[in-house]
């Protein structure tokens, strides 16, 4: 099949004019009158034999035809446009998308993401944020930092940092609390893993209390609920180093429990781009020394 050979130009007056819907500001936006607009897309409609725009009293309207036309275009545009922008400044820049588990994204890597923009200026960071339940292939993932025991099917996981758990609230409640029993008595915040406040009472040598408090699914919202005195949260104390320094927090006892860690992870299928070794590697040197804790999923 022979396709009719498009001439650019009347392609990009057309996508401009059906977003708009004004030849008028399609116009200005292409920086050319609006007889030289409307000429392209008369022609482009001839090539075509097909009418794409209704002409009203005031602006136009897509026939079916247009718009038909108008999604494919607008999406191959702004592809184009995305391609270019990787060129900025004279250097390809390589994208690199990452979703972060959103306690650790705000209490280890949002205040370190300087650095590594610095030390690799040509790679173009996305970053998403996730409750430690995402799809590396279905969401078009590069990596993922997420917690948990470093297992989980297809991936190859390494270990970021360690992330002890212990009862953290605000100073206005921990005055009534003195020692670890005194928890019984008050509202004790849970997060959808069941045995944490189990596992929590047993490294303190104490008896499974009943978790009576609301229920989340986000150590942020239970930090949040923790800090307004609702109850007794158990959490990853490093990652909320801002709010125990500012007394939003306050740490009750030592006892802590190892529930999970921090790992970077990422389908075993994938082969690493050089933006994936770049971060990876900054991240290893941000704990000091590499990263070598790895352990690879059955699929």
């Amino acid at each position: 099949m022979v396709r009719p050979q498009l001439p650019l130009n009347a392609l990009r007056a057309f996508e401009a004019s059906a977003r708009h819907l004004n030849f008028t500001r399609a116009a200005l936006e292409l920086c050319v009158s609006q007889a030289a607009l409307s000429h392209q897309i008369k022609g482009l409609e001839a090539r075509l034999g097909v009418v794409l725009f209704r002409r009203l009293p005031r602006g136009v309207a897509l026939t079916d035809e247009g718009a038909a036309l108008f999604p494919v275009l607008n999406e191959a545009f702004d592809r184009i446009g995305a391609s270019l922008d990787r060129f900025a400044g004279g250097r390809f820049h390589e994208v690199l998308t990452i979703s972060v588990v959103a306690t650790f994204a705000t209490g280890w890597l949002l205040p370190r993401l300087d650095d590594f923009a610095s030390a690799h200026p040509t790679v173009d960071l996305r970053l998403l944020t996730n409750n430690n339940r995402i799809d590396l292939a279905g969401e078009g993932l590069d990596f993922a930092i997420r917690f948990g025991d470093g297992v989980w099917q297809g991936c190859e996981a390494t270990e970021i940092a360690a992330a002890p758990f212990t009862p953290l609230c605000s100073p206005a409640l921990a005055r009534r609390l003195r020692q670890p029993g005194d928890l019984a008595g008050v509202p004790l915040l849970r997060s959808y893993r069941p045995d944490e406040w189990p596992r929590w009472c047993d490294a303190a040598g104490l008896p499974h209390f009943g978790a009576r408090g609301p229920m989340f699914d986000s150590s942020l919202a239970i930090a949040s609920a923790a800090a307004s005195g609702a109850g007794v949260a158990l959490l990853p104390f490093a990652m909320f180093e801002q709010d125990l320094s500012a007394q939003r927090l306050v740490r009750l006892f030592d006892t802590e429990v190892d529930v999970g860690r921090y790992w970077l992870t990422r389908l075993r299928s994938k082969a690493e781009t050089p933006a994936m070794q770049k971060f990876r590697h900054w991240l290893a040197s941000c704990q000091g020394e590499p990263a070598v804790d790895t352990k690879a999923s059955v699929a």
